[in-house]
């Protein structure tokens, strides 16, 4: 009950409910910022403008999820999208042409610690990264994703898929010591 008054509040405009809500979501929003941005400042940018545009658009916040969980998919939307305004260069695929292959299995080698396995996924390629982020830490199905980042389900798919194998591989390379 509480969230939906101060929420209902924050579609009045009220600036109490507004940074009510801010000092309750901003530390857990930042640390999902960072999973994609990786540096404080421009997580803390990212954090603004995600904030800002929540309360431009809270009217259109129906209650269907947790206010967090909407607040959450804008975060990581202005994540990527100050991700690629960094960057300014995409590389299209048609991946819809690629077979899916439906390996489940995520499990590495027990001397690779949790520090490991978050290095080594910041080091995938971009396309790759955001899905393995989103389907492993943030825990949204490829139908989330794929909404989230205006993709196919199959796409999605394709580049789990992709991205954990890379990810295994990268993985392999420290246990291993063959990395150049």
């Amino acid at each position: 009950m509480f969230h939906i008054d101060v929420v209902e509040k924050c579609k009045a405009n009220n600036r109490k409910a507004q940074m009510q809500l801010y000092k309750q979501y901003c530390e857990g929003m930042f640390c999902v910022a960072m999973r994609y941005v990786q540096n404080a400042d421009d997580a803390e940018d990212v954090i603004q403008e995600a904030f800002i545009k929540a309360f431009q658009k809270i009217h259109q916040f129906k209650g269907e999820v947790t206010f967090g969980a909407w607040l959450k998919r804008i975060v990581i939307n202005k994540s990527i999208d100050f991700l690629k305004a960094k960057r300014q260069r995409w590389v299209e695929l048609d991946e819809n042409m690629l077979e899916i292959s439906r390996e489940d299995d995520w499990t590495v080698d027990n001397e690779i610690g949790i520090d490991q396995v978050k290095s080594a996924i910041s080091q995938l390629p971009e396309k790759y990264k955001y899905v393995v982020l989103m389907f492993l830490i943030e825990g949204f199905d490829h139908k989330e994703i794929s909404q989230v980042l205006k993709l196919t389900e199959t796409t999605s798919r394709t580049r789990l898929l992709r991205g954990k194998s890379y990810l295994k591989e990268l993985l392999k390379e420290k246990t291993n010591g063959t990395r150049p």
